[in-house]
């Protein structure tokens, strides 16, 4: 007997998962011979289970009803990001709000349950549909995949089965299934997956209605079966079950040729809507909807489309079921195209002027530069998107010398510049108080 007592003073007993001693806690709980567990590990175990069963906090990435940010709040984060699209931002961010609120609520017995929402965005190129999605999903800290329809086709032919979408949403979450099944999927390009053709054909349309048929499913909630690898499935494969019930699904498109559908369902041959000013540059608020240069007209029309026009464009009556909440983004003018380079959190001319002066070096962007690289972007009609690669042209060869300029100087972007009649490397000043004098400019 005093050899155990001896043997205790000095090997006592402890917690396996803290390694405190009988007598640091109040109650040590004996398991297999030499395991341990106390009551504070207990109580810690028994905290883990009732958050993943009150809906998984810890998959949300902190998320809680309490925490989770209103439609407000989101709006304004939207709107350090993206300019303009005011009733895009409003529809999406009430879609998103209830989607995670849907999520996060403690089950109850009144027998109603919340049916998710999947989004359709419609709107030109440029416009802005991945940036709203993408900014909400980092802003909430959910894993985020964006997949291109075009690149989607029937099980069986070339091309890319629907589930590698969800395989996209894994590797964004780092393979953490249940945190991967409350993500956010964009579809982009969704509106080349129309029909062909109205007219029976001998020849299946694997890649326009057949991929419409394979992704109801998904988009409605379902247990799909993913490859881990990619690919092409194949009997001896191992998949991993991947239930959709939970994903958000965005979808976005141009839908080009719409605004026609739309027209002939008002009977709109001759009736006309107002905002175009008069000679006398009194706002009398005409718009032609019949001009192809009247932006104005083409956003208003847009706004009016209703499923019936979707469906005449090509998507089935079933696709379009499955995303209740549509919202139109508006063609971007080249107003709206000069605050996109200049306002947002993270606009191009901001990046740029943080490369430069990284180098020791200052940059400037005149308003007629912005109002011409603008204009540019108009003629190409790539909107917002193509603001880019037109910056990115101008800084090429100014770039290409700056670390070997020593002196600091401050380069400006003007109309020349984006017009190409001079090169932006010759058309610098050094900057104060370097040389104060006029006569350093060049």
């Amino acid at each position: 007997m005093a050899r155990s007592t001896e043997s205790q003073r000095q090997n006592p007993e402890r917690c396996s998962f803290c390694a405190k001693s009988r007598r640091q806690v109040e109650s040590l709980i004996a398991g297999p011979p030499g395991i341990f567990i106390c009551n504070e590990c207990v109580t810690l175990c028994n905290s883990i289970l009732v958050a993943e069963k009150s809906g998984g906090n810890n998959r949300m990435g902190g998320l809680t009803l309490a925490n989770l940010p209103n439609p407000l709040e989101l709006k304004k984060v939207l709107d350090e990001h993206v300019i303009g699209q005011e009733h895009a931002k409003r529809v999406l961010c009430v879609a998103v709000h209830n989607h995670y609120k849907r999520l996060l609520q403690q089950k109850d017995d009144d027998g109603v349950e919340l049916e998710k929402s999947n989004i359709m965005l419609i709107g030109p190129t440029g416009s802005g549909k991945t940036l709203l999605a993408r900014t909400l999903a980092n802003f909430l800290h959910v894993p985020f995949a964006i997949g291109d329809a075009t690149t989607l086709t029937e099980a069986g032919y070339v091309g890319e089965d629907v589930e590698n979408l969800l395989l996209k949403l894994l590797q964004a979450a780092d393979f953490d299934l249940p945190r991967a099944e409350m993500g956010i999927i964009f579809v982009d390009e969704i509106d080349k997956i129309h029909r062909t053709g109205s007219n029976v054909s001998i020849t299946r349309d694997v890649s326009g209605e057949g991929v419409q048929q394979s992704l109801l499913k998904m988009l409605e909630g379902t247990v799909a079966n993913v490859p881990p690898q990619g690919g092409r499935k194949h009997p001896e494969q191992p998949y991993i079950q991947f239930n959709t019930r939970n994903v958000l699904f965005v979808v976005g498109g141009a839908f080009v040729g719409v605004e026609d559908f739309i027209r002939t369902r008002l009977g709109q041959t001759t009736m006309r809507i107002t905002s175009r000013n008069d000679k006398s540059g009194a706002n009398t608020g005409h718009i032609d909807w019949h001009d192809p240069e009247d932006l104005h007209a083409r956003n208003r029309l847009r706004a009016m489309v209703e499923p019936e026009d979707l469906i005449k464009f090509g998507m089935i009556p079933e696709f379009i079921g499955r995303l209740p909440v549509v919202s139109t983004l508006d063609e971007l003018d080249e107003a709206a195209l000069i605050n996109v380079l200049t306002e947002p959190k993270n606009s191009i001319t901001k990046q740029f002027r943080k490369l430069f002066r990284m180098q020791g070096h200052e940059l400037e962007f005149s308003k007629d530069g912005l109002i011409e690289i603008a204009r540019m972007a108009i003629r190409r009609k790539s909107g917002a998107r193509g603001l880019r690669s037109i910056v990115e042209k101008i800084m090429l060869d100014a770039q290409f010398e700056l670390p070997g300029i020593k002196e600091p100087r401050c380069y400006l972007v003007d109309a020349e510049v984006v017009k190409a009649e001079k090169r932006l490397q010759e058309n610098w000043r050094l900057q104060a108080p370097a040389a104060k004098d006029e006569s350093a400019a060049a």
